[in-house]
C-alpha cells in the first residue's frame, strides 16, 4: 500500500511503500537531508519534526530514545533514517537537518545614503569623586556628555547599564566610551576609548529571512546571511499562519518563539564569523508584512484575517530587544518600521524608501514578489499600493516537482520551437545553458517555472489559456499516469530522483493563478490612478531578481512595458531596511509615505473577478503587449 509524504519546507511530495524509512523516501524524492553516518542511526544529524495529525509513523526505536531529548521527542522529533511510513505523514526538515543550503539572494542594489545611525558612541574623562565634588554617577557622567558634546542634553540611561554603571565608571579610571541612542539614552558604558558599533538590518519574509550585520560607525556591510522562516511548516502563507494562531491556544506563542530564534540564529551564526559577541549590535531594524510583523511581536494577528483587516498598530516601534528575547544588547533597541495597511506592511515601505517612487516624475510600478506579493504605483504626485495572494507556486512550492532554490533545481530553460527540445540550468551545475552532468537535477524552482512556462508557450507546446496542444508529436510531450498533458524537463537518468521531472497542467494553472493575481492587482491600480500605461517595472524581492524579465512578460505577469525599462533590484525590503538602520532621515521619509500612500483593497473592488480572468490567459485574453510583439507573432502554434 502506498500512503502520501510531504516534506517542508521544501514542498516535495510523493508516495511512498509501507514501512520505507522517512530517509529512504526524502533520497526517492531529492530531498537533502543530513545523514554523515548513511542512515546507521549512529550521529542523530537527520532530525525531523512530524506535524500533527500526520504521525503515521512506526514507534520510537531505542536508537532513536538515545538520540532524542525528551522535549523532542514530546513535539514529535524522530530519526529521519529510522521512522517507518505507516500512513500519510509530513515533515518538516529543520535547517540544521538539511543537507542542501537554498539559494536565498541577500544582496540589492547598493544605494548612496548618508551615514546618520540612531547609535553614537562618545569618548569622556571625568574628574572622579571627592569630599567636594559629590555628584552621583549619572550626573558625573551626563555633565561630561553634555559639556563637551553640545548637541547633548536631558539624557536618560537604561536600566541594565545603570545596574553596571558605578562599576564600569570605577574600573575605567574614569575614562570611558558611551553610547547613546538617538543622542537621548546612554544603552552603553565602555572603558577607554571604544570606535566599533554594530547594528542588523533584518527582512522577515514569509518565507525566507534575510539579514545585514553592519559596522555604523562606516556604513559596510560586514556580513551577510540567511535562512528558511522556521514557521512554514505551519503553512505556506499568512493566512495559515493567522489561522494557526487562532486554532491553537498557544499558536500564536509557538509562531513567535519560532522566529525569534531564527532570529538569534541570524545573530549568532554572523557574530561568530564576524569575531564580534552579541553585545557588540545595540540596534536591530526589521520590515515584514502585517502578519509578519504581529507575529514577531507576539501581537494576537486573529483580526488581521477578517474583513476589514485592520492591524493592531501602524506606527514606527521602539522596543527594547530583551522584551522579545532578542540576543543583542541587553540595552539595545529593535526599531519597526511602519505598517501601511492590510496586509501591506513595513517590509513595502521599506522596499519604497529604497527605490524612492515618490521623488519621480515618472509612473513607475513596483511589485515585491512573494508568497504574499505587494504592488505600487505612482510617482510623485501620488501613491498607492495593494497586496495580493500570489501563493506559494511562484518560489517552487504547490509545483509537482517544484523546490526551493537549491542545488539541484532547474532554475533556467529554453525550449528549441522546432524540436522541443529543452535546455536547462540548474543550480550547482554548468555555468550555461545546456547539457547537465548526469543525475544532477531534483527539480525546478520559481525563476525555472516562469522560464519554463513562457517557453512552453513560445514554442507552441500551450495554448494562450495554458491548455497542451495535443496535436504536437515529440516523446516530451504526453500524458502522465494521471491521464493528463505533461512536458518532460528532465528524463529520469538525469535526476537525482530517479523520476521524469515534468510541468504539469495543473503547474501551468498554479501559474496561471499566481501571474493573474499580480497583474489584476496591478490592473485596479491603474485604473484608480487613471493611467493607461506604465514608464518603467520594477522587480523587488529575492525572487524577482531571478526571474528572466522578457519570460515574465510573455507570461503576462504584469502590464506591457519596454524591457528596457524592467529591473530587478534585488532584496529592496532587505537594502531599505539597511537604509533605516544606518540613516535616520531613511525612518522619517517611512514614516511619511506610509502615512501619505493610498491603499487598496483590490480584492473588494467591483471589477476584480474581471481583471483576474482575462490576465489567466497568456500573456492576457485582451490586453496588447506591443513590447513583445516580435515573439508573439513568432510562436509557431499560434
Amino acid at each position: 500500500m502506498q500512503y502520501k509524504v510531504i516534506f517542508q519546507p521544501s514542498g516535495r511530495r510523493g508516495m511512498a511503500t509501507n514501512d520505507k524509512t522517512l530517509l529512504q523516501v526524502s533520497r526517492e524524492l531529492g530531498v537533502d537531508i543530513e545523514s554523515p553516518c548513511g542512515g546507521a542511526g549512529k550521529c542523530g544529524k537527520c532530525k525531523v519534526k512530524i506535524e500533527a495529525g500526520c504521525l503515521n509513523l512506526s514507534p520510537l526505536t531505542e536508537q532513536e530514545k538515545a538520540m532524542l531529548t525528551s522535549e523532542e521527542q514530546v513535539d514529535n522529533f524522530r530519526l529521519a533514517c529510522c521512522a517507518k511510513i505507516q500512513g500519510d505523514v509530513m515533515a518538516f526538515v529543520p535547517e540544521q537537518s538539511s543537507g542542501g543550503k537554498q539559494v536565498i539572494l541577500e544582496t540589492a542594489q547598493e544605494r548612496h545614503f548618508n551615514l546618520n545611525p540612531a547609535i553614537r558612541k562618545y569618548y569622556i574623562e571625568m574628574e572622579k569623586p571627592s569630599l567636594e565634588d559629590y555628584r552621583d554617577d549619572f550626573m558625573r557622567l551626563t555633565d561630561a556628555l553634555t559639556g563637551r558634546f553640545s548637541q547633548l542634553k536631558d539624557l536618560q540611561i537604561d536600566y541594565s547599564v545603570l545596574l553596571t554603571l558605578p562599576d564600569s565608571l570605577r574600573q575605567s579610571g574614569w575614562r570611558v566610551t558611551a553610547t547613546l541612542w538617538q543622542d537621548k539614552e546612554i544603552v552603553a558604558v565602555e572603558p577607554g576609548r571604544v570606535e566599533n558599533s554594530y547594528g542588523m538590518a533584518v527582512d522577515i519574509g514569509t518565507t525566507t529571512i534575510a539579514a545585514y550585520l553592519c559596522d555604523l560607525a562606516t556604513g559596510n556591510v560586514v556580513q551577510r546571511d540567511s535562512l528558511l522562516n522556521s514557521q512554514v511548516r505551519f503553512g505556506d502563507d499568512v493566512i495559515s499562519r493567522i489561522s494557526y494562531c487562532m486554532m491553537n491556544d498557544d499558536g500564536l506563542a509557538c509562531l513567535h518563539n519560532l522566529i525569534i530564534n531564527d532570529l538569534n540564529t541570524l545573530v549568532a551564526r554572523m557574530t561568530h564569523a564576524a569575531g564580534l559577541n552579541y553585545e557588540n549590535i545595540y540596534e536591530m531594524v526589521l520590515v515584514f508584512n502585517t502578519a509578519m510583523h504581529h507575529i514577531t511581536l507576539n501581537i494576537d494577528p486573529q483580526y488581521m484575517g477578517r474583513v476589514p483587516f485592520a492591524s493592531a498598530i501602524r506606527s514606527p516601534l521602539n522596543i527594547k530587544a530583551r522584551d522579545l528575547g532578542i540576543k543583542i544588547a541587553r540595552s539595545g533597541n529593535v526599531h519597526c518600521l511602519p505598517v501601511e495597511a492590510g496586509f501591506v506592511g513595513a517590509d513595502n515601505v521599506s522596499v519604497l524608501i529604497a527605490e524612492e517612487p515618490y521623488k519621480r516624475n515618472s509612473m513607475m510600478l513596483v511589485i515585491d514578489i512573494g508568497t504574499n506579493g505587494e504592488i505600487d504605483l505612482g510617482n510623485a504626485a501620488g501613491m498607492m499600493s495593494t497586496s495580493c495572494a500570489t501563493g506559494p507556486a511562484l518560489e517552487g512550492a504547490q509545483i509537482k516537482y517544484g523546490m526551493r532554490a537549491a542545488p539541484g533545481a532547474i532554475e533556467r530553460v529554453k525550449i528549441n520551437r522546432y524540436t522541443y527540445e529543452p535546455a536547462c540550468q540548474v543550480i550547482g551545475g554548468a555555468d550555461g545553458l545546456g547539457a547537465q552532468p548526469k543525475a544532477l537535477v531534483k527539480g525546478i524552482c520559481g525563476s525555472g517555472i516562469i522560464d519554463a512556462v513562457a517557453e512552453l508557450f513560445k514554442a507552441g507546446i500551450i495554448h494562450s489559456d495554458g491548455r497542451f496542444n495535443k496535436e504536437l508529436n515529440s516523446p516530451r510531450i504526453r500524458r502522465g499516469a494521471d491521464g493528463k498533458m505533461e512536458y518532460v524537463l528532465a528524463w529520469s537518468a538525469e535526476t537525482v530522483i530517479g523520476q521524469d521531472v515534468t510541468i504539469t497542467q495543473k503547474d501551468i494553472r498554479a501559474v496561471q493563478l499566481a501571474k493573474a493575481a499580480l497583474y489584476a492587482g496591478a490592473k485596479i491600480l491603474m485604473q484608480k490612478k487613471g493611467v493607461a500605461k506604465i514608464d518603467s517595472v520594477v522587480l523587488a524581492g529575492a525572487f524577482g531578481s531571478y526571474i528572466n524579465k522578457e519570460s515574465a512578460l510573455v507570461i503576462g505577469m504584469f502590464p506591457d512595458c519596454a524591457l528596457e525599462n524592467v529591473t530587478a533590484v534585488g532584496n529592496a525590503a532587505g537594502e531599505g531596511a539597511k537604509l533605516a538602520l544606518l540613516d535616520l532621515s531613511k525612518r522619517a521619509a517611512a514614516r511619511e509615505i506610509a502615512a501619505s500612500i493610498q491603499f487598496v483593497e483590490t480584492a473588494a473592488e467591483e471589477d476584480f473577478q474581471k481583471h483576474f480572468f482575462e490576465a489567466m490567459d497568456f500573456p492576457h485574453a485582451k490586453d496588447p503587449f506591443p513590447h513583445i510583439k516580435y515573439i508573439l507573432t513568432n510562436f509557431p502554434g499560434r
